[in-house]
């Protein structure tokens, strides 16, 4: 079949751009021409990976009604029933949850090896070490006696988890699914040495990068009827090259990162030249001038000086490339958007055309961009199922069992789509929006569950509530995080919770978390946790929220939606056995394709070489490999983003080359990369035109609402004099529309819930010593006494306990030397005092709590406010900050039920911030009568009803924000604007 002599191994390839599928078809129905229909149901074909198999398959049954060779992945080996006395492997899964189980044992006596929060990342990368181990076929011995040099305390902490793991090496060690794949190759190369397969066996589209992969196709091509085809054999490069690259590697670490290298290694262990090997299918692509300057481009960098004299030399430049475009885009949004574009042009045309890039959110804005004209492409890239429905509805759960419960993950779970799905949907919307706005945004304490219960039984129109509210407290506020418990019962627990929110309070049925195909893949997942549970150990909360996390981001789930048959997304490992008219190779920058080799935690370069390991660049030596058969393809668009989101980019190293290539070559090689982004450019061009707005909406105007009469405000309290003042649109929004902002989910320890501590410290502090103000000592222990019982009450946050205990303490001799000059002159009267007063003439009643009012020893009162920041200057009081002129005015008037001398003859404010000070006037009658007179104008122009409530009016800064900026529009207009008079509800 193969024309072979029985000394020359049977090693093929095809050539470079080749749809390696096709070929492999036409090549093994061209040499079993002749022979009969069954001769090919004969034939076995080792593939590279599942998705090979499945095009295979589909060539086949495209040429119609016939018998199929028997494809099956090399990996798939492992999986084979029991082969020799070979036991099964353990589930991955499983492995990894013993090594997590011994690398928590291990962290636990030497926490100092690593932190805890790298567990699982630690576990799956000794399990992708002893998994190359395995199909390198190198001991652990070997790696012990490795010459270590300067590396000897990481080797420690290395050797330390290398011999946590040392009994799976041994003889009778249960089998990881590598171990295993090995054990089954080795098997296959023995039988063969003594019996070899009558019928043909062949190994096709791999390059042996993993060791056991390696050894079956060397062992195959050796076989009398097998043969080793190889994908995209670089036959324009030099034979001293191919030398170069296995004299780089031998002699050091360079040779790898090459798209050739793995090709060359097969060969020379086969004992052939490269540029012998015969071609599998008799095809010459029509881009053989592109793929001549590619190889040039590509050759190893001891060797680049070869630019200078062959790239002058290339010919058809402008022929070759004349299909290809080169896209610099300035963003990454524009890249994707002329992306689009073109693919949106092929599918016009009838092209199939093939997107090619690792780079997941580059594909996504793509096929967003695509959705504009009903383009949903075949995207083979799945979807992580930590953010599918189910897998993020599992993930909060699984937060929600690792700590108290708080009130923005409740409603994160409540407001879940899946949550209560089975029941009534409406109703329960509706009751967690009540329990939001009544319950969480009040500060209510969530672990006792007893404010949701209260807060139902006052519903007493609301049938379910009850039984909705018991739903809520039962499924998620009694939540007891325990100690460690086996993952077996930390599994069936988070399964039954999850359920149990799914089927809601008056439901039946989970059902609707495992519908569709997301929900299988998510119960595929949840079986196999379960079942391999056993495998790990004992887990606590926390320890198992990050492990499920981590397990779902590892698992996708694909649709199979009804996506354009010929526009389509590919990884780089499907483009390396799929075939297209127009390949775009898009996110062509370095750190995205290739990407940076991920670190290693166990072994350096050198290290890694000296066991016979395989070197991080072996990643990039495979992607280079990709890209060069993709830009051999008949039609070829490369992309890239000048800036990413953060900086400028750098190209792939292998655009770099090829651009640079270009350039040097002479004036027909730079025309031809002239050419090139010309074309691209267009793109863009057009991509900057589709994403420019071409008529903007007209910015708003600086509003100044003009409510009716009837609606303006006849209530104000005496803070929301100074909001009239500084920005009248606040106190339209709250006291017109009704609007207030909301408070938060989770209180904060800001200013403003300081200022409250501190004021209900000095209420305390004056209320025990209002009789008689002892001795500084004593006084310092009751105010710090006071100190602890508020900031017990108010502030749940130990640092900031402590942070704001210290800043009273600091104050206190201010505090008490500064009370020691009020109780001189007056008497503590009033604390806290609430009244209400209507501004004579105006018909608005005005409202205010003092701080503090004290009777005055000579007649009359002082009033105090106290303040955690900087007093008011001056000038701020009299213009904006009128509070306690106000409620000196609402004193006088009869406000505060007080008898005597209703005159304030004296005002102060008290600041108790990092530099305490006291701010205190005593004002005289005409003083007040013109803060009389100034209140009554401002109150009468508010209730006028040709006048309006501008925004922003004299704000103490332009840097301030208000609650209401983002209703009045504010970053459309600015304060020199002018205000706008808006009519609203009919007014003029």
């Amino acid at each position: 079949m193969f024309n072979a002599d029985g000394d020359t191994p049977n090693l093929f390839a095809t050539a470079i751009g080749r749809d390696f599928c096709a070929d492999l078809v036409s090549g093994l129905v061209g040499r079993l021409d002749g022979q009969p229909p069954e001769a090919i149901a004969r034939v076995r074909i080792f593939v590279a990976n599942g998705r090979m198999e499945r095009r295979l398959r589909a060539l086949f049954a495209a040429r119609g009604a016939g018998f199929l060779p028997h494809i099956q992945p090399v990996q798939a080996l492992s999986t084979q029933g029991a082969l020799a006395g070979i036991p099964p492997a353990v589930s991955p899964l499983a492995l990894r949850l013993e090594l997590a189980d011994l690398i928590s044992r291990l962290l636990e006596r030497s926490p100092d090896l690593a932190p805890r929060s790298a567990l699982y990342d630690l576990a799956d990368s000794l399990a992708d070490l002893m998994g190359e181990l395995f199909e390198e076929g190198v001991s652990p011995d070997v790696i012990a006696d490795l010459n270590v040099g300067d590396h000897s305390q990481h080797w420690a902490r290395a050797q330390a988890f290398l011999g946590a793991v040392a009994h799976y090496f041994q003889g009778d060690a249960p089998l990881t699914t590598e171990a295993r794949q090995s054990l089954v190759v080795d098997h296959l190369i023995r039988s063969w040495r003594h019996a070899p397969p009558r019928d043909p066996v062949l190994v096709a589209g791999s390059t042996g990068s993993r060791g056991a992969t390696f050894r079956l196709m060397e062992a195959v091509a050796r076989l009398p009827n097998g043969a080793t085809i190889l994908p995209g054999l670089d036959r324009d490069m030099p034979r001293a090259v191919w030398g170069r690259l296995l004299q780089d590697r031998r002699e050091g670490l360079a040779g790898e990162d090459h798209p050739q290298f793995r090709l060359a290694k097969l060969a020379d262990v086969l004992d052939l030249a490269p540029w012998d090997i015969p071609d599998w299918h008799q095809a010459v692509p029509k881009t053989s001038a592109r793929v001549r300057a590619v190889s040039l481009a590509l050759r190893p960098a001891p060797v680049t000086n070869q630019w200078r004299s062959e790239g002058p030399k290339l010919e058809e430049l402008d022929h070759a490339f004349e299909p290809v475009s080169l896209i610099e885009a300035p963003s990454a949004q524009l890249e994707a958007t002329a992306i689009a574009l073109r693919l949106r042009k092929a599918a016009e045309d009838g092209q199939r055309a093939a997107l090619i890039s690792p780079d997941p959110k580059l594909t996504r804005q793509v096929t967003a961009a695509l959705d504009r004209w009903g383009i949903l492409p075949d995207d083979s890239a799945g979807q992580p199922l930590s953010q599918v429905a189910g897998g993020r509805l599992f993930r909060h759960v699984a937060d929600a069992m690792a700590a108290p419960m708080q009130a923005e993950l409740l409603l994160t779970i409540l407001k879940h789509p899946l949550c209560h799905a089975a029941g009534e949907r409406g109703p329960h919307l509706k009751r967690t929006r009540d329990l939001e706005l009544d319950v969480l945004r009040d500060g209510a304490v969530l672990s006792q569950g007893n404010g949701v219960r209260a807060w139902a039984a006052e519903r007493t129109d609301d049938v379910g509530a009850m039984a909705w509210a018991d739903w809520v407290v039962d499924s998620l506020l009694h939540l007891d995080p325990g100690a460690h418990l086996s993952l077996t019962d930390r599994v069936a627990r988070h399964i039954a919770l999850t359920e149990t929110l799914v089927t809601g309070s008056d439901g039946s049925s989970a059902d609707a978390l495992y519908a569709g195909e997301d929900g299988a893949a998510l119960r595929r997942l949840m079986d196999e946790l379960t079942a391999a549970a056993t495998s790990g150990g004992a887990m606590s909360a926390l320890d198992y929220r990050d492990f499920f996390t981590a397990l779902a981001d590892d698992r996708e789930a694909r649709k199979s939606l009804r996506p354009h048959a010929d526009i389509l997304i590919w990884g780089t490992q499907e483009a390396r056995v799929q075939g297209a008219d127009l390949m775009i190779l898009a996110g062509l920058n370095e750190g995205t394709w290739p990407k940076p080799a991920s670190a290693d935690p166990w072994l350096n370069r050198a290290m890694r070489a000296e066991a016979g390991l395989r070197l991080p660049d072996r990643v990039t030596g495979l992607a280079a490999h990709d890209f060069q058969q993709a830009i051999a393809a008949p039609e070829v668009l490369l992309t890239r983003s000048l800036r990413d989101d953060e900086t400028d980019t750098v190209p792939a190293r292998w655009l770099n080359r090829l651009t640079n290539l270009l350039h040097g070559s002479g004036s027909t090689a730079r025309g031809v990369l002239s050419d090139m982004r010309k074309r691209g450019q267009a793109y863009v061009a057009m991509a900057a035109t589709l994403t420019r707005t071409i008529a903007a909406d007209a910015p708003a105007p600086r509003p100044a609402p003009c409510p009716p009469q009837i609606a303006r405000p006849t209530k104000l309290s005496v803070t929301q004099v100074e909001k009239l003042i500084r920005d009248p649109y606040a106190v339209y929004a709250a006291r017109v529309l009704g609007l207030y902002p909301l408070k938060p989910l989770r209180s904060t320890p800001d200013a403003a819930l300081r200022g409250t501590a501190l004021h209900d410290v000095m209420h305390a502090f004056v209320a025990a010593t209002i009789d008689t103000l002892p001795d500084s000592k004593a006084s310092f222990a009751i105010l710090m006494a006071a100190t602890d019982d508020v900031l017990a009450q108010t502030a749940p946050w130990p640092a900031a306990r402590r942070l704001w205990r210290a800043r009273i303490a600091q104050v206190a001799e201010h505090i008490y030397q500064s009370e020691i000059g009020r109780r001189h002159i007056g008497t503590p009267t009033l604390l806290e005092a609430k009244a209400e007063w209507e501004v004579p003439g105006t018909g608005v009643v005005l409202r205010g709590t003092a701080d503090r009012i004290d009777t005055l020893h000579g007649g009359g009162y002082a009033i105090y406010d106290y303040k955690t920041g900087a007093p008011p200057t001056a000038k701020q009081e009299r213009a904006f900050n009128k509070q306690l002129w106000l409620e000196a005015l609402m004193l006088a008037g009869g406000a505060f039920a007080l008898t005597g001398d209703l005159q304030t003859h004296r005002i102060a404010y008290i600041g108790l911030g990092t530099n305490p000070k006291t701010m205190q006037h005593d004002p005289a009658p005409a003083d007040l009568r013109l803060i009389g007179t100034q209140l009554r104008d401002r109150l009468l122009h508010m209730r006028a009803p040709d006048t309006g409530f501008p925004a922003r009016r004299a704000m103490q800064g332009v840097w301030f924000s208000g609650d209401y900026d983002h209703l009045a529009r504010f970053g459309e207009w600015d304060e020199t604007d002018a205000a706008i008079l808006i009519p609203v509800g009919g007014a003029r």
